[in-house]
């Protein structure tokens, strides 16, 4: 079970952290993060490749999201700077056993959802 938490309300050019706690161990399991605007269809955000400990981000939040997980306490972090008014969506967090580099941007590939958080940048 994953938990997704830090969403709220920031500005434009604000920061925010969002964290997805996983109630068991994440060691084996690809994270992704995925997100979903009102009226469209969920996209991925960025993602971390446990068998090449890779760290894989859409073009559009590239120099701005960073991505961390700690294995010890089970959670993938995404740090979030210089939002924009179109990052605006529900962050899901996910979890894959066997994800291979071209199928890391597909939600289908993923096996477990968090509950998703709501992340609001007025602009």
């Amino acid at each position: 079970q994953l938990q997704a938490s830090g969403g709220g309300l920031v500005q434009a050019g604000g920061s925010l952290r969002l964290t997805c706690t996983a109630l068991g161990r994440t060691s084996g399991y690809s994270m992704g993060w995925f997100r979903q605007a009102p009226g469209k269809e969920r996209e991925f955000v960025a993602a971390h490749k446990w068998s090449n400990n890779a760290k894989y981000y859409a073009d559009s939040v590239k120099g701005r999201f960073t991505l961390s997980r700690d294995n010890a306490k089970n959670t993938v972090s995404l740090q979030m700077n210089s939002l924009k008014a179109e990052d605006t969506a529900v962050y899901y967090c996910a979890a894959g056993r066997s994800l291979i580099v071209t199928t890391m941007s597909r939600a289908g590939s993923y096996d477990y959802w968090g509950q998703g958080t709501l992340v609001t940048v007025s602009s």
